[in-house]
């Protein structure tokens, strides 16, 4: 939870009694590699904030292929925002890259925190700003960089993740194929 109070702390202030009460309305879970948190479908989608590891959001397109949309690490969050939102059944999944620790919130719980502390409704417009510049950006490189420069300029620009990510994850973030990656990877290596 002290994870959680500190990214709180870098978009807003919640001095640490109320953060004890803030912690009340999350309810803590480890995960295991692999171990899918949401399927496609299903009701009561959550509001997920990584303490530790990593989740991915995919769909599985007509192909019977995953698409990875979003990624979450340590101290990010992940849910589908519409479906959240809307208490509506995701079209996504979400599912534990590796062994995870994560902090869940429900819709409702998450209104009752932003009616009752305000700084938590600067703390998620904050986070909802930041996620949303993510996405504009992904979409400029998808626009305008062609696959390969897709790939090395992810590569350059989160190289941590790109080396510690399955090859497969991150080809399907980028739309791009594993073999694909596979072979950009050893002409780099040239």
């Amino acid at each position: 939870m002290n994870e959680l109070h500190k990214h709180i702390l870098g978009f807003c202030d919640l001095n640490a009694g109320q953060f004890e009460l803030v912690r009340d309305y999350f309810e803590y879970k480890r995960v295991s590699k692999k171990e899918t948190l949401y399927e496609a479908g299903s009701n009561n989608l959550g509001h997920f904030f990584v303490v530790k590891g990593c989740l991915h959001m995919y769909l599985i397109n007509e192909r019977g292929s995953q698409q990875t949309l979003q990624f979450a690490i340590d101290n990010w969050w992940l849910t589908d925002h519409q479906a959240f939102r809307n208490k509506t059944a995701s079209e996504f999944y979400i599912q534990a890259v590796e062994a995870s620790e994560v902090l869940i919130i429900s819709n409702e719980k998450q209104a009752e925190l932003l009616q009752k502390y305000p700084q938590m409704e600067v703390y998620f417009r904050n986070i909802y700003e930041i996620a949303y510049g993510a996405a504009i950006m992904r979409m400029k490189y998808i626009f305008t960089y062609t696959k390969e420069e897709i790939y090395f300029k992810f590569r350059d620009a989160f190289p941590d993740f790109v080396n510690n990510m399955p090859q497969y994850l991150v080809a399907t973030y980028l739309g791009l194929s594993p073999e694909y990656v596979s072979k950009l990877r050893r002409k780099d290596v040239s």
